[in-house]
């Protein structure tokens, strides 16, 4: 195979938010095709129209966007398979089921709910605790197997209610060869005889998977770990229609900090979001989110952990993808986006939480809150946190740090007044010169630098920590740090 054939699909249901590991699905999916010159296909599955959401769409097309991870086919886009939209090929999987059945390898069957439930029923009365439609139940069924040919033709004219079920042969192993697990076995003893069309007409997942890659030239199937026991059904398929399997990759599942799948139950639990759209409106920059997210299951070999999306591209191989699974942690996503944040210069930061700043009621212009971003960069995890992290630089302290306050003792007012005095004799109001009058007035006061860089960091900010208290006093200016100098030494209360 050319690297120039490569062909690789992100197939999501339009069932709710793209979930977090659907995007890293459609991350490694893209690499691939990337690094090998290949074409990324997005193809809409939305054949479950019981669960169908009209707005899911929207949000998948929106996420894979806001992520960087465009697709060369697709919605929107077109390309030579068109309509990439499973609900509108009904015809063509039809087609291959008609195949399947007149060839012997799958057939028709006219059950009712109750009926199957009734069989299912009477397996677990049996002391079978797994009881499903296989080749040791279909011949108690009514299906074509076991049926006339013109009673079920004459059901299938009447319009009865009836699904296609492949045939399933026993006492058969399936083997493939995954490109992540290398050689896997299921026994066709543990699979049922799967649905291939529903009542409604449309397919199940797994016919309409198996005709669409095909006709879609697709050469790698890389989806979750979840799949793979519907691998084996998809391997009889291609077989039953004389066709060539993908090469299949089965990606690691993603695991909850305490162990066990990442559930939306025990993320919501754990506070962990689950859906991209809730990591976009917290506040995480998309190249962070990618970033991690490709480590969740792939490493590139050496120490970088810091990776453009180009980068990524370079560097990705389905060989350095494990087996095992992985934990998700969102302190490790949330030092990603720190790093992130601090490759921006500060007038691109400032530019992100802008809209955050103007929304807390903060009227400040770009230029001031480009200085703003340039103290606190190394301070924050999200860019909106500049509305939050230091409101000290939009507006004057009503209230001080408790903690902080303690360190207020008997002559620290006459400490703090001495360095108000100070200021107001300074040429300039620059880092240098505050620092140069603070250690002036330890000087001469013969005091230590405990007695006032805390008392005049309270005082103009409020609280006790921060970045340089020279960098604050001079981009507040003079006037404003003597005003808050000022209301301290007026309105905290002295040690009684």
């Amino acid at each position: 195979m050319s690297t120039a054939s490569v062909r690789v699909r992100f197939a999501p249901s339009p069932t709710g938010l793209l979930h977090i590991g659907g995007l890293r699905t459609a991350l490694y999916n893209y690499l691939l095709a990337r690094q090998q010159g290949g074409t990324f296909i997005l193809r809409i599955e939305d054949t479950d129209q019981e669960r169908f959401v009209a707005a899911a769409e929207a949000d998948i097309l929106d996420a894979l966007a806001w992520a960087g991870l465009s697709f060369d086919e697709g919605p929107g886009v077109g390309g030579a398979h068109v309509p990439y939209y499973q609900s509108q090929r009904s015809a063509l999987y039809r087609r291959y089921a008609e195949q399947l059945i007149a060839d012997g390898r799958a057939y028709y069957a006219f059950d009712t709910p109750d009926e199957i439930e009734a069989m299912r029923a009477r397996l677990r009365e049996a002391g079978n605790h797994t009881p499903k439609y296989d080749h040791a139940t279909r011949a108690a069924m009514r299906n074509s197997l076991t049926l006339g040919d013109a009673e079920v033709q004459g059901l299938l004219d009447a319009g009865t209610p009836h699904v296609v079920r492949l045939k399933v042969e026993a006492g058969q192993t399936v083997t493939f060869t995954d490109a992540i697990r290398d050689a896997v076995s299921f026994e066709t003893d543990e699979l049922d005889d799967q649905v291939l069309l529903k009542s409604d007409g449309l397919p199940t997942y797994h016919l309409a998977n198996v005709v669409d890659d095909h006709h879609m030239g697709i050469t790698q199937v890389i989806r979750g770990e979840e799949w793979l026991p519907s691998t084996p059904k998809h391997v009889l398929l291609y077989e039953a229609l004389g066709w060539t399997p993908p090469q299949f990759a089965h990606l690691p599942l993603i695991l909850s900090p305490t162990g066990g799948k990442l559930s939306k139950r025990n993320a919501e639990k754990m506070g962990i979001p689950v859906s991209v759209r809730q990591y976009r409106e917290a506040g995480y920059e998309p190249a962070a989110l990618v970033n991690f997210l490709a480590f969740l299951g792939w490493n590139p070999g050496t120490e970088q952990e810091l990776f453009t999306l180009d980068e990524l591209v370079a560097a990705f191989s389905l060989d350095r993808v494990g087996s095992s699974g992985v934990q998700f942690s969102m302190d490790k996503l949330n030092w990603y986006n720190e790093q992130y944040l601090r490759r921006l210069t500060p007038e691109a930061l400032a530019e992100r939480a802008h809209d955050a700043v103007r929304a807390a009621g903060y009227d400040v212009d770009r230029a001031y809150l480009a200085q703003v971003a340039a103290l606190m960069q190394e301070r924050i995890t999200f860019a909106h946190e500049l509305a939050t992290a230091s409101p000290y630089f939009y507006e004057d302290p009503t209230e001080y740090d408790a903690k902080a306050l303690k360190r207020w003792k008997a002559d620290t007012n006459d400490h703090l007044a001495a360095f108000a005095e100070a200021l107001d004799t300074l040429p300039t109001f620059d880092e240098a010169s505050i620092e140069a009058a603070l250690k002036a007035v330890l000087e001469a006061r013969e005091i230590g630098m405990g007695k006032l860089m805390l008392p005049a960091r309270l005082a103009v900010s409020g609280v006790g920590h921060g970045p340089s208290l020279y960098a604050i006093m001079a981009l507040l200016g003079r006037a404003t740090c003597r005003r808050r100098i000022q209301r301290a030494l007026d309105t905290l209360p002295l040690p009684a």
